[in-house]
C-alpha cells in the first residue's frame, strides 16, 4: 500500500511530530506538591527522543526558578529558562503600557515581582506609592489588604493586567479558588475589567513562543477553557490529558473552540502515534468502539476487543456528539460512557 507523507505522519509518535511540548503544570505534571503518575518517565523519554519541553503555567505565584526546583524535586529536571509563567506574560503586557522604570502595584506573589523586575519595572505594595499600573496574579497569601490596595489604585484609572482568570485551581483536596475568583473581587469593587495575559488569551502563547522559539509546538494541558482554547486561538495542535480537572462528560460536550486535537489518559500519550490519540467531529469509529447519536441519544457499540488505553470509547463518543448541531442537548452521555467503562 502506498503511504502518503500525511498518512506517514499519522503513524509517528507525538514527540516526533512536534518540536516543543508546551506543558501546563497543575493537573498535568503535578497536582499540588505531588507528581502526576508517569509524568517523570514520560517527559524523560520525550527529551531523549529530541522533543524540547517548556513548562507553561497560568499560576503566577512562583518565579521560574522556584518552579524549576519543584519540578526537579519530582524527578522532572528543568531549567528556569524552560519555565514560562502567566506572570511573565502579564509583565510584558504591563511594560507595553507604562514608561520604563514605572512603579507597578502587585496584587499577588513573588512570581509577579520577579517578572516585573525582569521588564525593568518596580513592584510596589501600596497605592500610596503612585503606581502606574496594577498587576494581579494568584498567590495563596493574597488577602483583604492586598485587594483593597488594588481597588485604591484602580480608582485612579491606571491600567489593570491580570495574569489569568482561572476560577479554580486543582489541589489534592479538590478544586480551590483561583486568580479569577480574586479578580472577581476587584471587578465587583471597582466596576472595571482587566486585560488578561494568561491562557487562553494570546499574550500567553506569544510569551511561550518568544521564549522557546518553537516552530511546531504541541500544547499539552488538562483544561478545555484555558489550555485547549488557547491552542485553538493560536492555531496550534493540542493534547488533552485526563489527569486534571476535565471530565470525560465535559470533553464530549465541548464547544468547537475547546476541542483538542488529541486525547490521552496521561503524558505517556507523547509516545503514541497521533492517529491513535486523535479526536474529531465525525470520527465516530475509534479502535474497538463505534458511536452514534440516534433520536438525540448517544449510543456506543464495541466492535472489537483491542483498546490500547481504554479511551477509544471516549474518542468515538466525541466524534459522534461533536457532529451534532448542539452537543449539549445529546442525552445519555454520562450513562453511556459509564457502561463503556470510561468513567470507572
Amino acid at each position: 500500500m502506498h503511504v502518503t507523507h500525511g498518512q506517514a505522519d499519522e503513524y509517528r509518535a507525538l514527540w516526533d511530530r512536534y518540536d516543543v511540548a508546551l506543558l501546563d503544570l497543575d493537573g498535568v505534571v503535578y497536582v499540588g506538591e505531588d507528581a502526576v503518575e508517569h509524568a517523570d518517565r514520560a517527559l524523560a523519554d520525550a527529551r531523549a527522543r529530541g522533543m524540547r519541553l517548556a513548562f507553561v503555567t497560568n499560576n503566577a505565584s512562583r518565579p521560574p526558578l522556584a518552579v524549576a526546583e519543584h519540578l526537579a524535586s519530582l524527578g522532572v529536571p528543568a531549567h528556569e529558562d524552560e519555565v514560562v509563567t502567566s506572570a511573565q506574560a502579564a509583565a510584558r503586557v504591563v511594560a507595553e503600557r507604562v514608561p520604563p522604570g514605572s512603579a507597578v502595584l502587585v496584587v499577588g506573589g513573588a512570581g509577579l515581582e520577579v517578572a516585573l523586575r525582569e521588564r525593568g519595572l518596580v513592584p510596589v505594595r501600596s497605592a500610596t506609592e503612585s503606581p502606574a499600573a496594577v498587576a494581579q496574579g494568584y498567590h495563596p497569601d493574597v488577602g483583604w489588604r492586598d485587594l483593597a490596595e488594588g481597588a485604591y489604585a484602580l480608582a485612579t484609572g491606571v491600567p489593570w493586567v491580570a495574569s489569568n482568570t482561572d476560577l479554580t485551581l486543582p489541589t489534592p483536596r479538590g478544586p480551590a479558588p483561583g486568580n479569577g475568583t480574586l479578580v472577581g473581587v476587584l471587578r465587583t469593587a471597582t466596576g472595571r475589567e482587566p486585560v488578561v495575559a494568561g491562557k487562553p488569551e494570546p499574550p500567553m502563547h506569544r510569551e511561550a513562543m518568544i521564549r522557546t522559539g518553537a516552530r511546531r509546538p504541541l500544547v499539552v494541558g488538562d483544561r478545555l477553557d484555558t489550555d485547549v482554547e488557547g491552542a485553538t486561538r493560536a492555531g496550534v495542535d493540542s493534547l488533552l490529558v485526563l489527569t486534571g480537572v476535565t471530565t470525560a462528560v465535559e470533553l464530549v460536550r465541548a464547544s468547537p473552540p475547546q476541542r483538542p486535537t488529541y486525547v490521552s489518559a496521561d503524558l505517556r500519550g507523547l509516545a503514541r502515534p497521533s492517529r491513535a490519540l486523535s479526536v474529531a467531529a465525525g470520527a465516530d469509529r475509534r479502535g474497538s468502539w463505534s458511536a452514534v447519536v440516534e433520536s438525540g441519544r448517544l449510543r456506543l457499540v464495541q466492535v472489537g476487543e483491542r483498546d490500547d488505553d481504554g479511551l477509544d470509547a471516549l474518542r468515538a463518543a466525541c466524534g459522534a456528539v461533536w457532529s451534532e448541531p448542539d452537543p449539549g442537548t445529546v442525552d445519555g452521555v454520562e450513562d453511556t460512557l459509564s457502561r463503556a467503562g470510561v468513567l470507572a
